[in-house]
């Protein structure tokens, strides 16, 4: 190949492949070593230039100069140094260049194969650079194939696989279609980068929140906790760092615009809202929301809470097949165990007065209202 062939590839190759030049040059040296060792059985003495700006190339055997010639590729004759150069004397080393005309059928092939392996490392490895950064991220895909159960999602440069553990159970996804999905892990293997990707995973609620609320995004409001049962709800903890930012209004939007772009994108996933709250009987209280509670004693040791609720708010609290109490526990940390009014009274476990709500590691009584210390001394 010409060389001005041979440097228009490389920029061809370089621009649409976004592999270096300087990659590519290595790979053509690497190519002719390899060239050199298969037609001449080694390549301890070849030496290889290459002109980065003219792509200009030379192949030379250092051979050494003896009386006579045991090893052709290593050694070269007093006659014949003297001949190129009359200055050579016995044990002077020789640089005869070697044209690559000259190399066999096999070798051209086998320098073929090391520039095309080079391009494809490259390609992988580009592919690979390029999603390792937006692992635990959101990105949109879209829908290729199914194979078997799992389905083949096009990320753009790579294809992902959402396996079937993490697909949303109920949906069905149709070929060219355009869905967001969380991106899991990142695996760099022999056949190029692995991109495992889930649309069930709790962070790509909060990640879906981040692109949809400026607030969260800049950090104003903080996501505190998630618990997800994906395709049917998800309950989240937020916190505003800001007095005059309402989290929950922030996060719902003006008409629920917000919230409800979110759930859309989660094929009507329902998403329950609610504030945060360093004290664990006021964040168990909200959320069992949309339930109403009586009174919540919070062990912060044990990690576990009783809970009292009015008894037409029992079903409401623990929710379909104990789904709202489920979530409320994942998100709150705590072992809820609720009991309706009469329940409780029973069992004498109910309070005294209604709407308080006691931390026992804290020692205090807070009102909906209005928070009330009290000094509990040991004797009580």
């Amino acid at each position: 190949m010409a060389n001005s062939e041979l440097l228009e590839a490389l920029n061809v190759l370089e621009q649409e492949k976004n592999i270096s030049k300087a990659t590519l040059l290595e790979a053509i040296e690497n190519s002719l070593i390899t060239a050199c060792k298969n037609h001449f059985g080694t390549s301890e003495n070849v030496r290889v230039t290459i002109d980065p700006d003219t792509c200009e190339y030379h192949c030379y055997l250092d051979k050494t100069v003896v009386d006579e010639v045991e090893v052709p590729a290593e050694q070269i004759s007093l006659e014949k140094a003297q001949a190129i150069d009359g200055k050579y004397q016995i044990g002077d080393v020789v640089p005869v260049e070697i044209m690559s005309k000259e190399f066999g059928r096999i070798a051209t092939q086998n320098a073929k194969n090391v520039i095309l392996q080079k391009i494809r490392e490259e390609e992988r490895k580009i592919v690979y650079d390029e999603y390792i950064t937006k692992e635990k991220d959101v990105i949109t895909g879209i829908v290729q194939r199914y194979v078997g159960k799992n389905v083949s999602i096009n990320l753009g440069k790579a294809d992902a696989l959402l396996t079937e553990n993490e697909q949303i159970k109920g949906e069905t996804y149709t070929p060219t279609e355009r869905i967001k999905v969380y991106i899991v892990e990142v695996k760099n293997t022999t056949k190029g980068a692995k991109i495992l990707v889930s649309r069930t995973h709790p962070e790509l609620v909060k990640r879906l929140f981040e692109s949809e609320v400026t607030e969260v995004k800049d950090g104003i409001v903080e996501i505190k906790a998630i618990s997800r049962e994906a395709g049917s709800r998800t309950k989240i903890a937020v916190w505003s760092n800001d007095p005059d930012v309402d989290p929950v209004g922030a996060c719902v939007g003006m008409n629920g615009a917000r919230v409800n772009a979110i759930v859309h994108e989660l094929r009507g996933e329902k998403i329950d809202i609610i504030t945060w709250d360093e004290n664990p009987a006021i964040l168990i209280q909200n959320a069992l929301s949309p339930a109403k509670v009586i009174s919540v004693i919070a062990d912060a040791d044990e990690k576990s809470a009783k809970v009292v609720v009015p008894d037409y708010q029992l079903s409401l609290a623990i929710g379909k097949e104990g789904q709202n109490a489920r979530l409320a526990a994942r998100l709150t940390g705590y072992k809820i165990d609720i009991k309706s009014e009469t329940q409780a009274r029973e069992a004498g476990d109910i309070l005294d007065y209604e709407n308080e709500y006691y931390d026992e590691d804290e020692e205090y009584y807070e009102d909906e209202n209005e928070f009330v210390e009290e000094n509990v001394s040991e004797e009580e």
